[in-house]
């Protein structure tokens, strides 16, 4: 009878890193990595020549025990002051603690449950916000707990203060606008800042305002879109991270447009949501990198 392997599977990380572009970055980290008896599994970088000499790095790797997440992080430390470095290590298997937020159309919201539940999407939903209770049984019906929280003109603040505090109590690491149509204050916004994506139709700014895929059924469009980006105080002005396209003939009804908008919706929206809970999304000032 064969002898089974006793020895501990290696702990996964995944290193995120942007600092000014010199020489010596990638082998500071790999020389830091092979130095503390980390194995790398897979690295990407990209140096911005063009919008402001920034270098970006995103490293998954493996250890053993004794090394753990906190002596990487002490240890990583003196590399990333020396290159005056942002950066964070998290652990590569680790569900990021998520909070989607809907109002009126629900097919985001049931495409990024199903895709938590089945395991397509690296995320623990912890609960699911909304201002109408529209989506309650579906949301219970996945096991998520549902918090209706209404939103007026006049209770916006205290709105937007019992969200916060939801962020905290529950440890969430990302918001997600999944056809939340409340537009967040400056405020909740930079305290929010990076952690929170939104979902819109790319025909912004061409069709604003009410049922914009019939405005642009009225124009004779040919290629429909969905942009999921982060939120910022400049409304649906924030760094995108992922777009989806569908291309659509002349004979398509405005109904059809809208079928063909929810599933390009969700897609982008699922992908965006996925590469930053895998810290693949790096911010760029206005724009991102994507390691994806």
């Amino acid at each position: 009878m064969a002898q089974q392997n006793s020895a501990a599977q290696p702990t996964q990380y995944v290193l995120t890193l942007s600092c000014p572009d010199r020489q010596g970055i990638v082998h500071a980290v790999s020389s830091y990595l092979f130095m503390t008896g980390c194995n790398i599994v897979d690295s990407q970088q990209f140096g911005d020549l063009d919008g402001g000499g920034l270098f970006f790095m995103r490293v998954h790797f493996s250890a053993q025990s004794p090394v753990s997440l906190d002596s990487l992080r002490a240890s990583f430390a003196a590399i990333g002051a020396s290159f005056g470095m942002e950066w964070a290590i998290h652990p590569a298997d680790r569900r990021m603690r998520v909070v989607l937020m809907v109002s009126k159309f629900g097919h985001c919201l049931n495409d990024l449950l199903f895709r938590s539940s089945i395991g397509a999407l690296p995320v623990e939903v912890v609960a699911v916000v909304s201002n109408h209770t529209d989506f309650e049984e579906l949301t219970g019906s996945y096991g998520v707990p549902f918090v209706h929280l209404p939103v007026t003109r006049d209770n916006k603040p205290e709105a937007e203060r019992k969200l916060l505090e939801l962020v905290e109590e529950r440890e969430v690491e990302l918001v997600v606008l999944a056809r939340y149509m409340q537009v967040l204050s400056d405020d909740l916004c930079k305290a929010l800042a990076g952690r929170v994506i939104n979902i819109h139709h790319s025909f912004l700014p061409s069709f604003k305002g009410a049922k914009p895929y019939h405005q642009a059924h009225a124009r004779g469009v040919k290629l429909i879109g969905a942009t999921a980006h982060y939120v910022t105080a400049d409304l649906d002005e924030g760094p995108i991270i992922e777009q989806e396209v569908a291309r659509v003939q002349h004979g398509v009804t405005p109904d059809q447009l809208v079928a063909i908008g929810r599933d390009v919706e969700c897609q982008a929206l699922a992908r965006a949501v996925k590469w930053h809970s895998e810290h693949r999304v790096l911010l760029n000032g206005s724009r991102t990198v994507v390691f994806a």
